[in-house]
């Protein structure tokens, strides 16, 4: 890979790929919000699975759901959401905010004609419920790849879909409790986890270190390498629950 193309993947601003003034005309909250994603490989159209993330350094899983997101009419680069947290059994709702602060686009691909790609960087700010216990803030970076097709229709980015480490709306950030303002590493993404050390072990695909067993992984190792097929079958039952509802 070229190295101005592998810059321009990774979100950087070049003088020929900066996307920021045209982005605020498009709505990047479907992409956060889909459910199914079409894969430009083949057109097939996949069930989105939900992000898959970590908090702290034992990385004890970590759940995100987004209830709502709406582009905000008094500054179109920012948008207001709304959704559920989960550590362990607590569940927390909170609310925040998106601002897009740098967004590329990237003219030059050969393999993929009629189609534009970018990412679109967001400063992220959450904040669970005050009222509940165990809450804090989450502060951090979040990475949202986007497609423009020749329609000019923005869509989920799932070029390379097939490809080792695909990934799509990468945050990393932070946790802070409210009460003892202590800080915890806070990631999260689409098949892949941004920033996530040894509990990734996968080449293909997110896979993670039985090390982490019990700290929160059980029903999706189970899911993906269970021992037998009941064990395969609880993990993925467990894996679909709507938890957030």
């Amino acid at each position: 890979m070229a190295k101005n193309k592998a810059q321009r993947l990774e979100g950087e601003i070049g003088p020929d790929n900066n996307f920021f003034g045209e982005i605020k005309n498009y709505d990047i909250s479907p992409i956060l919000m889909a459910t199914e994603i079409e894969i430009i490989d083949d057109s097939n159209i996949l069930t989105r699975p939900e992000a898959i993330g970590f908090i702290g350094d034992d990385y004890q899983r970590f759940y995100i759901h987004f209830t709502s997101i709406r582009q905000a009419t008094d500054n179109r680069y920012k948008y207001i959401a709304e959704g559920k947290t989960r550590v362990r059994g607590t569940i927390r709702p909170f609310k925040g905010t998106l601002m897009i602060k740098k967004a590329t686009i990237e003219k030059d691909d050969d393999m993929y004609v009629g189609y534009t790609s970018g990412i679109a960087i967001c400063d992220v700010k959450f904040y669970e419920d005050r009222g509940m216990t165990s809450t804090g803030s989450i502060f951090g970076t979040m990475r949202i790849g986007y497609l423009i097709d020749k329609t000019s229709r923005l869509k989920y980015n799932t070029l390379y879909y097939y490809a080792d480490g695909f990934n799509n709306n990468s945050f990393e950030g932070t946790w802070t409790s409210y009460k003892t303002k202590v800080s915890k590493k806070c990631n999260w993404g689409d098949f892949r986890i941004p920033a996530s050390g040894d509990l990734d072990i996968g080449a293909g695909e997110f896979s993670p270190n039985s090390k982490y067993f019990d700290n929160g992984w059980k029903s999706y190792i189970l899911s993906i390498a269970g021992e037998t097929e009941i064990d395969a079958a609880m993990g993925k039952k467990k894996e679909s629950e709507k938890w957030w509802e």
